[in-house]
Order: structure tokens, then sequence, then C-alpha cells
């Protein structure tokens, strides 16, 4: 029976049903503590004030305290005479002397009304000549004075249960004298990270391996959602220690996370060790796209979640079926997403039979509108996330979104900050380095990477700042120039060397390379400049790992690198990095596409002034091997 709730897929409401049946979800518990440590924690009980605040009446300013209706009538014209008391109220000081009719008693900010005075005269209405006070203006009862109580009175609630302490509210705590407080415990997650190919940061890497980035995404998501968590290390694939692993984590957590996990040909380690609890595996698969390997269970009605290895996947799982259930458990209110319409920049394609979470990236559009652009890099990256201003879901039935179709993007996180400066196009690692000195400037720049043509699509739709591109335009032999049409400045930026790579120990040039059917390349993706170039090397060749179109210059180093290919073209600067054998091909210009309204806004003209001749930043593209060649 169990194993056949591996093979059925399910839809993702009806999953998370079937789940939620089997757990007793709600806070865990409560707990006292001191006040210096209570900032993000969950009130458990309403707080009552046991002091009035302020607990005496107070003066708001330096001044006089007087009786309100000895000073009716008094202006600079006709100034009232007062005498004054010899004594003088500072802060902290308890007042000794009453203040009768016609009389006045000094008084500094904060210090408590002494008996007799209703108001407060400040001193720069006042003049003092011995021990008479002159003053120039008339006060009505209550005048610059807190009366006691009128803050906070004795008895009164002052937070209610349930509310996430801010430090607003940590200050009002203080303030009626509360040294302890009573809060919901923080739910405690057990995290295990499986798999035979996992290291923690800062071990030893070798091909094959990969960090373990989401031991760390799940602590931190379950810290920010008021829980502790307990990261338990990361695990082989050995049955009998990751048994012992769930069984102590079983011990003490109220959710357990696996991510994860191989299959050797007898099915998931994890999911077979996670069946034998009871009542064990509730949903395994669930027609989502990223996430669709994952496992909800139950020990008892403790949740337990196998969450998919991919760190998107991971990441998406864990906010769709995780989170609501870890909220409930911290007291926290079910979050509120928040969405925004826009329209879809490009034509997406999806899978049908799964709903699919698309992460995008938002710009403005001229029209005053969004426009969504896809993230990719799909669900094994670990910057899309992160990267991302939302998501759309994209429904089980639907195969293509059109380009300029009308969505709705939930956004991530509570607010969109715009960018000071959004570069659409051709990605390389000179345009980091002005990415970073535009940064340390104060600007806030987004970079999606597109490729040129997408880039220059962009600015016609005036969807960004700034286009950075490489286009060779073959009859004419001439770069990026002929391809601005009217509207569109060209920025000159820098040049970069593009040339075939190889392994060190690849001796032959670029003619005997492209000769040889037996060697694997690695291309580019259509759209990029570099693929022109590819193309026009390759005249009507189609070699054995053409249709391989990795999206960047990094991604084809790698292949070389890592021998899932025998040569491909990329820039200089990553070849000396990835440690290739690099042969010159052509020098290509890497321009910025401007849209000609938008060459006055601060961030663009701060991007031209570091492109200035002798400038700072020019000395560090040719330091990274770019150069700085005055445009054709």
């Amino acid at each position: 029976m169990k194993q056949q709730q591996f093979l059925e897929v399910l839809d993702r409401d009806e999953a998370e049903r079937r789940w939620r049946e089997a757990l007793r979800v709600g806070p865990v518990g409560e707990e006292e503590v001191a006040l210096e440590d209570a900032l993000g924690r969950v009130l458990a009980d309403d707080v009552r004030a046991a002091v009035d605040v302020p607990g005496f009446d107070r003066s708001n300013m330096d001044g006089f305290a007087v009786r309100a209706r000895d000073t009716f009538g008094a202006s600079e014209s006709e100034p009232i005479a007062l005498q004054l008391n010899d004594e003088t109220i500072p802060t902290g000081v308890a007042p000794q002397t009453e203040v009768r009719e016609g009389r006045a008693t000094s008084i500094a900010t904060g210090g408590m009304l002494p008996r007799g005075a209703d108001a407060v005269v400040p001193v720069e209405d006042t003049d003092v000549d011995g021990a008479t006070l002159i003053v120039r203006r008339s006060r009505v009862p209550g005048s610059a004075v807190s009366f006691a109580g009128t803050d906070v009175g004795m008895g009164e609630t002052v937070l209610f249960a349930g509310t996430r302490l801010t430090s607003r509210e940590t200050g009002v705590l203080a303030a009626i004298g509360a040294s302890r407080v009573a809060v919901l415990r923080r739910p405690r997650v057990a995290i295990l990270s499986t798999g035979d190919e996992i290291v923690q940061p800062g071990e030893a890497m070798r091909p094959g391996l990969v960090f373990d980035s989401n031991g760390r995404i799940l602590a931190d998501a379950v810290r920010e959602l008021g829980g502790e968590a307990w990261f338990l290390g990361a695990f082989r694939d050995d049955e009998v220690a990751l048994r012992a692993a769930l069984d102590r984590a079983l011990g003490e957590a109220d959710l357990v996370l696996l991510s994860g996990g191989t299959s050797k040909g007898e099915g998931d380690l994890n999911a077979r060790v996670v069946a034998d609890l009871e009542p064990g595996i509730l949903v395994h698969g669930v027609a989502l796209k990223p996430g669709k390997p994952i496992c909800l269970a139950a020990a008892g009605t403790r949740p337990v979640v196998i969450l998919p290895g991919f760190p998107t996947s991971a990441v998406f799982t864990f906010h769709e079926f995780v989170a609501p259930v870890l909220r409930e458990m911290a007291g926290l209110p079910s979050e509120d997403r928040e969405s925004v319409t826009a329209r879809l920049a490009v034509h997406t394609r999806s899978e049908r039979g799964r709903l699919e979470y698309l992460l995008v990236g938002l710009v403005p559009r001229a029209d005053g509108g969004l426009a969504a652009y896809p993230m990719g890099k799909g669900s094994g990256s670990v910057t899309s996330f992160s990267r991302a201003d939302g998501f759309l879901r994209i429904g089980r039935n639907t195969e293509i979104v059109e380009a300029d179709r009308e969505v709705e993007v939930m956004r991530i996180g509570r607010e969109l900050a715009p960018a000071d400066l959004v570069v659409i196009g051709s990605h390389c690692s000179g345009l980091d380095a002005i990415a970073g000195a535009l940064a340390r400037e104060g600007f806030r720049v987004k970079v999606m990477a597109v490729g040129s043509q997408g880039g220059l699509e962009a600015v016609r739709r005036g969807e960004c700042d700034v286009a950075p591109i490489h286009l060779l335009d073959v009859g004419t032999g001439v770069y990026n120039r002929p391809f601005v049409g009217e509207g569109i400045e060209l920025v000159h930026g820098y040049t970069r060397m593009q040339g075939v790579v190889t392994r060190p120990d690849e001796e032959r040039d670029i003619a005997e390379l492209l000769d040889d059917p037996a060697l694997r390349m690695v291309n580019r993706n259509r759209g990029a400049g570099t693929r022109v170039l590819i193309d026009q090397l390759l005249g009507e060749r189609r070699p054995p790992g053409y249709a391989y179109e990795p999206r960047s210059h990094y991604a084809v180093a790698a292949a070389v690198a890592q021998k899932r290919a025998d040569w491909g073209v990329t820039i200089e600067p990553v070849a000396r990095q990835a440690g290739l054998r690099f042969r010159p091909l052509q020098a290509e210009h890497y321009d910025f596409a401007v849209p000609a309204d938008r060459l006055d806004r601060p961030a663009v003209r701060a991007l031209r002034g570091l492109l200035e001749p002798g400038s700072e930043l020019r000395n560090t593209l040719k330091a990274l091997g770019f150069g700085a060649e005055d445009p054709p």
C-alpha cells in the first residue's frame, strides 16, 4: 500500500489536504524569557501594565510649575508677576514645596510636577527678576504636562497574545518595567542533508560533489519564520546512520526536514526510512514544477518532510508546504503575499500536467506597467530564487504562455525595491566589475542576462536603462552600431577577445580542431553575440555538441575543463580563470545601448563616468584582461 503512495502524483491542493489531516498543528508550548532576549518572539499571553506610565505628573519642558489660573491674561504688553519658591525641581527628585496662589517653582524637563501646580510655563515665555517670575504668556491647565497614567494606566492591556515583538513592543515592555515576558516556544526544526555528493562549505571539493546549500537555506528560512533551526549535518547514503539520525531528530524536534537522497535501484533511501514511521508517508510526488519529488509524511501527528535535493525545488516546496505549518507552530499569522500584474517579456513553454512556478524578475515598462522576465537556470540553481522579484503560476493544462500576455506575479518579500539602473542583455565578467563599482557609489543595479538580441528588444520596449550588446554585422564586420536604431544611443564599453578554448594538453590550432570529427564542441545559446561568431566560424559544419547551448561564458569553460566537451568559444578572462588554453579568434566590442531619453538619468550618467578614458574602472577592466580601445 505504501509503495503505491510513492507512485501516485497528486494535485497540489489534494496533497496538502491529505498531509494536513494527519497533523496536529499549533503552538508548541510557551516559556518565559528575559526582556533582552524577547526581540522577535511571540507573546503567549496578554500583557497588562502593573504601573502607570508616566508614574507621576511630569513636565514636558524646562520652565516653571504654576497654577494656570494665575497666568490668565498674561501677555507681552501686560505680563503677570509671580513669586518664586526657593525649591528647584530636577529630574528624579520628589518636590517638597506646594505651589500656592501667586507662586511658581522652577522645574526641569521630566521633573515631577509639585502639588498645587497644573501647568508649566516654558522658560522662553518668562523673565526672572530676583525672586520674581515675569510671565508673558498665559497657560491653560495641562499645558506642557503629561499626567500620570495618560500613556498607560495601571491594569491596562498594552500588548496582546500573538504579537511578534519588535523594538517598538520591547520598548513598551521596558516602559512598564517588565523584565521577563511569557512567549511561545520556538518550534524546533531538525534539518538533515543527505547524499554521497554533499560536502559542507569549507570542505575540499572535487568533480562530482556539490556544496550543501540546502542545509544553510533551510536553517535560515526556519529562523526567519520564528523557528529554532537544528542542523544535524549531512549524511551519506547509509541507511543505518540515516535511521539513527532520524530517530534522534524525532526525539527532540517538533518538525523534521530532510533534503536530497539518492536512488540505487531500490528506491529513494530517505523515503524508505521515512516510510517506516507511523503513519509514515502520506504523499510522495506532487504535480509541481519545480518540486515534483516532495514527500510529505508524519510521525504520529508531527510533520516530517523530504524536500527535493535541487535548491530552487527545495526552497519552493518549503515555502509552499512547510512554511505555513511552521508559522502556525510559531504562533504567527498566515502570510499574506502581495501580487502585482505584469506582462510576460518572452514566449515561455511549460510542461502540461504540472503546476509550474516560474521565477521572474520585474522591471518597469515604458507605459508605467511592469514586465516579467523569466529567471531561468532550472531547479538546480542557487541564485535564481535570491535574484527573483516574484513568481507566477502556470496552470497544469497550459503549455505555452505568449510574450506580452498579462500575468499575476506573487512577490517574494514584502517590498520590491526599485533599481536605479536596470541592465538587460549580454552578460560579461567585466559587467560584474561595472555593477560592483556602481553599487559602491550607492546605486541599486538589477542585471538580467538574456543575450544581446533580448537586450536590444528590451531597450526598444523601454524596459531597461542599459543593454550590453556584442553583435557582429557579418556584412560589414562592424560590431553593434548597425543594430542600434533611432532613439537609441550607443555608449562605448570595452573590447574583449573571443577565442577557442581547450584543455591545456591540447596543442592543435583552430583549423585542426574543426577538422577533427571526433572532437565534441560546446555551443552558445541562440540570440547571444558569441553564437553569431561561432556560426560564422563553423560555416556549414555541425560538429558533435552543436546542440549543447549553455547561456554563459563560464558554462562553456566549465564544460571544457570537466571534459564534457573538447572545445568551445569564450572570452579570454574566463579562459584564463579556468586554466584553459586560449586561441584568439576575434576582438569584439562590448558596448551599451541606452534609450536616448535615459542618458541623463543619474545612474546612467554614473555609468558613463565610470567608462571615461583613464578612469579607475578602465584600469580595473584592463587588469581583468579587457581592452579599452577607442570606439570605431
